[in-house]
């Protein structure tokens, strides 16, 4: 930012100062903001910024001005935010761009993507996407509708409207942002034109996103539309209310540890530890369907093994983040870089540290195939160890790691039956691959390293699409194998706090039921006092054929299609790969022997039900 200077300018030496202490401190959006107002200003001749008592200030626009600019192309105010998001980051940051947009005076409709009537699309003019990418490549649940709407042939020519895509995902998976690529190329193919190009946003998200922010709410004013401008200043007002608490994702709380407890019985194959924390002091609520993350420490053992390669020094001072803070190397690898998981944009930026041909042979294009397949399994130490030798400062080396990012686990207790304590069931990953032991980072650290009266870094995420229905006489269906039970342990307690009269029913599967049962004698309470109405249970390996949840749904074919007759609400938690395939499909067969119907429309009935958000799934 070039300097005011007295002699060069007809400011004088206070006004010089009080500018150059301004102007550096302002986004782009703000200066096309001045830029505008001061134009207005020259125009009339003069602008009043008027302050009444106990008012903000507000800025009274000239007639004069208003017709000046009126020559002037003026673009549209009104904009449509729509978001697919499956554990409601998107929705949460459609929410945040909406409520910055109504501060200028823009009118915003925002709405999940299944929500949207999509015969209105082609009166929009200004369209938000906000989209995370599920599983392999796919669209979040509350998205599929829309995605293939816009793939159809039902799908109109936009050639006047102007969008853009905020796309949410994860490095580590082949198909990264794949949704919204695919969103992005399809208003393209449609005739629409960008506001400003899509971003792509890895787990550590923050600044891409206020970059975005900022790019969409420069492009939609626009520099040829002062009077709306102006005409914002005057109706902006603070609408975003105060957090009920202090601490977030980017600022979590140190939860002390009160349980740490294996569910598994003596001689299982298994660990799945149930973690109690306190939230005392915390202000930090949350209700039955939402998430825990927690920030967990990497294995002590990779890290030292990684610091060893190196030749580095674990004492020396290095970047803990981008703020600049400084840390020994050794908590930086522990507690702040994530070490486990090789990426492609990893992997390329290691290769511009060192000469290794064998790595720059990975990144050509005809290697595709070789990059990939040694990525999988690989971490950090592996990518050192192959490379040998490196000659980088640990300094320069931390700068090409992505952030730790926490972990999430679907809460397994009811705040209103548990004040000021948070209840979570993590299962312990252990495994060889490529000659060494790995372990799950969170999980393990959880089972080996964390005792009571240990503290862990935590927050809460809300997760609106998996809630339990309003009403707590409508009947409630369950499906959760393994740790995918946690969440119904949280929704039967509140239930029961709440004295709901509607039935429950819950289909729980692994692999044997002596010492695989988890929250067993829970189960068996709840269905003593009746606050669980209906217990079905699959153990795979108890039995010579191997029986799943989806067997035990198909069995109860009739009864389960009676209660969604009543108006049932279904939930599903767990492995998405494989288990809410198959549950998915269980519950469409059902629909259709049961209700008579065609394939189509048995999948057309439970496709409803995910509308009326009567079918909701938290699958990874």
């Amino acid at each position: 930012m070039v300097q005011l200077q007295v002699t060069n300018s007809p400011f004088s030496e206070s006004q010089v100062e009080l500018l150059n202490r301004l102007l550096p401190t302002l986004t782009e959006s703000q200066q096309i903001w001045l830029g505008g107002y001061l134009s207005a200003m020259s125009l009339r001749g003069t602008t009043d910024l008027v302050r009444a008592a106990g008012e903000q200030p507000v800025l009274a626009a000239a007639s004069n001005a208003a017709a000046s600019t009126a020559a002037a192309p003026q673009l549209s105010r009104e904009v449509t935010i729509l978001f697919g998001s499956q554990t409601g980051n998107c929705q949460r940051l459609a929410n945040s761009l909406s409520r910055k947009l109504e501060e200028q005076g823009f009118q915003v409709t925002v709405a999940a993507m299944n929500a949207f009537k999509t015969n209105t699309l082609k009166k929009v003019e200004n369209l938000l996407i906000l989209a995370s990418t599920h599983g392999e490549g796919e669209p979040p649940d509350n998205a599929r509708a829309f995605h293939e709407f816009l793939y159809s042939k039902r799908a109109p020519q936009l050639e006047s409207l102007r969008y853009s895509v905020l796309a949410l995902g994860d490095t580590s998976y082949e198909f990264f942002c794949q949704t919204g690529k695919d969103f992005d190329q399809r208003l393209e193919e449609l005739g629409g034109q960008r506001l400003c190009p899509r971003v792509d946003c890895d787990l550590d998200y923050d600044e891409p996103v206020a970059d975005w922010f900022e790019q969409v709410i420069s492009a939609l004013n626009g520099p040829q539309n002062v009077t709306a401008i102006a005409d914002a200043a005057v109706e902006a007002a603070e609408t975003a209310d105060a957090p009920a608490s202090p601490y977030s994702r980017n600022h979590p709380f140190h939860a002390e540890v009160l349980e740490n407890l294996n569910l598994n019985g003596r001689g299982s194959d298994r660990e799945t530890r149930h973690l109690e924390l306190s939230l005392a002091g915390s202000n930090l609520s949350f209700e039955p369907g939402d998430s825990l993350g927690v920030y967990p420490e990497n294995h002590p053992q990779v890290v030292a093994d990684i610091i060893a390669a190196m030749g580095w020094n674990p004492d020396e001072s290095v970047p803990l983040n981008k703020k600049g803070e400084e840390g020994t190397l050794r908590e930086a690898l522990l507690r702040h870089y994530e070490i486990t998981v090789l990426t492609k944009p990893l992997l390329e930026q290691a290769a511009k540290l060192t000469a290794a041909a064998g790595l720059h042979a990975l990144l050509v294009p005809e290697a595709t195939a070789e990059l990939k397949a040694y990525i999988h399994g690989r971490d950090l130490l592996d990518l050192v160890v192959d490379f040998a030798p490196w000659e980088v400062p640990a300094r320069s080396f931390v700068t090409i790691l992505r952030k730790l990012p926490a972990r999430l686990y679907s809460i397994a207790s009811s705040f209103n039956a548990n004040p000021d304590e948070v209840h979570f069931a993590v299962r312990a990953v252990r495994y060889e691959s490529h000659g060494r032991e790995r372990y799950g980072v969170c999980s393990v650290h959880c089972a080996e390293r964390v005792q009571p009266g240990d503290t862990l870094p935590v927050y809460i995420q809300s997760n609106p699409n998996f809630k339990l229905p309003a009403n707590p006489d409508v009947p409630v269906i369950m499906i959760g194998p393994g740790t995918g039970v946690a969440p119904f342990r949280s929704f039967l307690e509140e239930r029961e706090e709440q004295g709901a009269g509607g039935k429950t029913w819950l289909f729980y599967g692994d692999r044997h039921f002596v010492t695989d049962f988890l929250y067993q004698t829970d189960w068996q309470r709840m269905l003593k006092d009746g606050v669980l109405s209906k217990l079905d249970v699959a153990f795979s390996r108890d039995t010579e054929e191997k029986v799943y949840v989806q067997h035990r749904i198909l069995e109860h074919s009739k009864e389960l299609y009676a209660w969604l007759k009543e108006g049932a609400h279904v939930y599903v938690c767990g492995d998405e790969k494989h288990m809410a395939h198959d549950v998915h499909a269980a519950l469409v067969t059902v629909i259709q022997e049961e209700g008579g119907l065609s394939p189509s429309d048995a999948a057309a009935y439970l496709d409803n039900m995910q509308q009326e958000q009567r079918y909701q799934r938290d699958v990874y």
